[in-house]
């Protein structure tokens, strides 16, 4: 009996590494997949990318050619490297290539990519293009809020002006991050980042954490069978730093939605990004259709 369940077990594994051949070769043949180096399993070909990213690429592109295909870890990726590669992904095939790859970390404090920078291509995406450049970065509202530019780097000039007088030392590198804050904060929310030092202090904070967590290497996105699995304990802090940021924007926008409706706001009314945002949110009519995440998450970016 021992010996028929050995038989057994043998000739399943046969059959079974047989059918995995067959599945794999005609994936081969079928896929028509650009040249790419052996492959190590678990890392893929991470091993032949070195510190210096775009010298790794070179070598490659080099000894396979000017389209190569490669592992991250489980990843496919696609190494173009000539002019008319990068036309017929950018240019000729470009709605194929539009989608970002998913990043856990960054997917998870963008509200499950409710931003512009990582939505699927799609008609929402289609839309949120279509605003950025007729409201949001359009030539009609940069002119608008010049004055707050203008003004904003008056009060610099006036600072400079102030402290070379009294002769005192003034960190340039740190007022020119402060100017830059102002008019950002002013142009997206219509309030200065360092009218409150405190606030602006844990605001820079905050920005500073998202900025860190949503682009560190997590393993979970390049290794299969760690996808769910917390191996480097981002967990907790990306819910500690998406809470918080998710408090005080929910605070601000209260406070603008109230201002809004105390001013009785107009057309013609001087807006801000989140007033134009908070303008479609509350638009019935709208052609697409915004929620609070995604205000917030394009605020964020």
């Amino acid at each position: 009996m021992a010996d028929l369940q050995y038989a057994l077990v043998f000739l399943i594994c046969l059959a079974s590494i047989k059918l995995v051949r067959t599945i794999l070769g005609k994936t081969r043949t079928t896929a028509k997949l650009p040249p790419s180096p052996t492959r190590i399993p678990i890392i893929g070909h991470m091993h032949l990318l070195g510190p210096i990213l775009h010298q790794a690429f070179h070598k490659l592109s080099t000894r396979y050619g000017p389209l190569v295909y490669f592992f991250i870890g489980s990843k496919p990726c696609v190494l173009a490297s000539s002019p008319e590669m990068a036309k017929e992904i950018l240019k000729t095939n470009e709605t194929n290539f539009l989608n970002r790859p998913k990043v856990a970390n960054l997917h998870y404090l963008t509200y499950g990519s409710s931003d512009f920078a990582t939505v699927p291509y799609g008609p929402h995406w289609k839309f949120m293009k279509k605003l950025c450049m007729t409201e949001l970065l359009g030539g009609r509202i940069l002119d608008q809020l010049c004055p707050i530019r203008r003004e904003e780097t008056r009060r610099f000039l006036r600072l400079m002006m102030e402290k070379a007088e009294a002769r005192e030392e003034v960190n340039v590198g740190g007022e020119l991050m402060r100017l830059t804050n102002n008019i950002i904060t002013r142009m997206t929310l219509g309030q200065r980042c360092s009218d409150n030092e405190d606030e602006a202090g844990e605001v820079r904070k905050l920005v500073k954490a998202l900025n860190q967590l949503g682009s560190k290497f997590n393993v979970s996105d390049t290794i299969w069978f760690c996808k769910n699995l917390d191996l480097q304990g981002f967990r907790k802090k990306l819910k500690d730093a998406r809470d918080k940021y998710d408090v005080m924007m929910e605070r601000i926008m209260k406070e603008h939605e109230l201002a809004r409706k105390m001013k009785n706001y107009k057309d013609d009314t001087l807006k801000n990004l989140l007033d134009i945002l908070l303008d479609i949110y509350e638009d019935e009519n709208a052609e697409i259709t915004l929620t609070r995440e995604n205000i917030k998450a394009f605020i964020m970016v």
